[in-house]
């Protein structure tokens, strides 16, 4: 007999179905259904050999986003050929990085964050795969390219080079063929002065300056020994000397002493009230006041001129006397004894 099917056991086979493919879409598509992200682009110059898309976006160490697609663009303009590298970041990451609260959108944080010298570098997951991954950080020191206008409606993130890159391109730079001319040059230029007669003439006469500097260094060997006794007997001397001076320092510093000591005693004595002073003072004042008696005594009215006068007179007149007397006698030589003739008229 021929068994019914269950329509329930079908039904739950058919939901579990649904369910595990369901699972397998999110496992595949890591969970992006859920997560809310923020579109970049970076623009790479050199090769990114080793970057896959789904490669990881990381920020010190922490996965951040991954690696949307990869594609090659060329400028006309300047003719150069760029990566132009879509990564998709979580947007609640990015806010936690920028400290911004996670209702907030992603998009100023970004952006504060280039302000801030976010850059993208391209670094190595394995040495034995060569797989590359997409390093975020912070390097405000180091020089960074952006193209500014990225077409793609996207936050453009600088990209810096790596250490390997940017001394690959050095070595690119480098003309190694100048170089190695150049080097050609150098040691044919040395090769015909080390075989020309200059060198040889050269090292002769450095050999002669040898040889100079040889006998001179002998001849102030022999003069060192009696120079070395010569200042020897000076610096004795100057020692000597710088005694004495020492001691006839002293002797001033004492004089000076007691030349200070003499001035105190004379400031002593020269004080406003110091006996020597007063009796100065007293003696300054007799002075004036004998000064003023003498002034009143010699006045043209007082006594004592008048009496002056009188005598002056009474003596102009004995002397008139006396004048005619030596007359009279010169004339008369026997008048004092016969007495004096009178002259009749």
């Amino acid at each position: 007999m021929k068994r019914k099917a269950n329509p329930t056991l079908i039904g739950a086979f058919v939901v579990a179905g649904i369910a595990l493919i369901a699972v397998a879409i999110i496992t595949l598509a890591g969970s992006n259904y859920f997560t809310r992200t923020e579109r970049t682009v970076m623009y790479f110059s050199g090769s990114v050999y080793g970057l896959q898309v789904g490669a990881p976006v990381v920020f010190r160490g922490v996965r951040v986003g991954s690696v949307d697609s990869i594609q090659v663009s060329y400028d006309r303009e300047k003719d150069t050929f760029s990566i132009p590298v879509v990564a998709s970041l979580d947007a609640d990451t990015l806010r936690g990085l920028d400290g911004k609260q996670l209702d907030a959108d992603a998009g100023p944080a970004l952006t504060a964050l280039v302000q801030r010298g976010l850059t993208a570098q391209l670094s190595t997951q394995s040495l034995l795969t060569g797989l590359l991954y997409v390093d975020l950080d912070l390097r405000p020191q180091r020089a960074s390219s952006k193209r500014g206008d990225t077409g793609h409606n996207a936050t453009e993130i600088p990209t810096t080079p790596t250490a390997i890159q940017a001394f690959r391109d050095q070595l690119e730079g480098i003309d190694l063929r100048k170089i190695t001319d150049d080097i050609s040059a150098i040691a044919a230029s040395a090769r015909a002065v080390i075989s020309g007669p200059q060198l040889n003439q050269a090292l002769s006469d450095m050999a002669q300056i040898t040889a100079t500097l040889k006998r001179a260094s002998e001849r102030l060997d022999k003069r060192l020994d009696p120079l070395a006794d010569e200042l020897q007997r000076s610096l004795v001397s100057t020692r000597t000397a710088m005694d004495s001076m020492n001691k006839a320092a002293g002797s001033v510093n004492q004089t000076a002493v007691g030349v200070g000591r003499t001035s105190d005693q004379v400031a002593e004595i020269l004080a406003p009230d110091a006996p020597l002073v007063q009796n100065l003072q007293r003696a300054a004042n007799e002075v004036s006041r004998t000064a003023g008696a003498l002034r009143e005594a010699t006045s043209g009215d007082s006594n004592l001129m008048v009496g002056a006068d009188r005598a002056l007179d009474d003596l102009s007149r004995a002397a008139r006397a006396l004048r005619d007397l030596a007359e009279a006698l010169e004339q008369q030589p026997d008048s004092l004894l016969r007495g004096r003739k009178v002259n009749p008229e």
